[in-house]
């Protein structure tokens, strides 16, 4: 692969999966696209969610598994009748398993223009740090 082609836009459709055994709603399930940064202080997990609203966000942590969810509903208004429905409407669902490294309990969720922002804080242990060393 050259330079160029590892900096070529793909764009990736939704693409349905398999839903999860606990589903009780109709339709698709989609799983959102996610990018993942680590710092020396934290983790940050951005998630592409378009069209869910606050509202319809399930943010989930129990046993160390994070799950995320969210509906996208119709944006037809009352008065008007569907022609064409390119836009996927459904569900999206992810699950991540938490290492001991995750300070559970300062997470923070942050969702704007369809991208849902995660800030998984590492616990106070794993924080790389100098030791410094003393002299008598």
């Amino acid at each position: 692969m050259t330079d160029a082609e590892g900096r070529e836009l793909k764009v990736k459709d939704k693409q349905e999966v398999s839903a999860p055994a606990e589903q009780t709603k109709p339709g698709p399930v989609y799983t959102p696209d996610v990018d993942i940064f680590e710092s020396d202080t934290g983790i940050t997990l951005l998630a592409d969610m378009p069209g869910v609203k606050p509202d319809n966000l399930n943010i989930d942590l129990r046993e160390n598994v994070l799950t995320l969810s969210g509906d996208v509903e119709a944006y037809m208004g009352e008065t008007e009748q569907a022609v064409d429905l390119e836009y996927g409407l459904g569900r999206y669902f992810r699950q991540f398993n938490l290492s001991e490294v995750v300070d559970q309990s300062r997470i923070e969720a942050d969702l704007r223009d369809g991208v849902l922002r995660l800030s998984l804080p590492k616990v106070e242990k794993a924080t790389p740090r100098k030791i410094e060393v003393r002299t008598a």
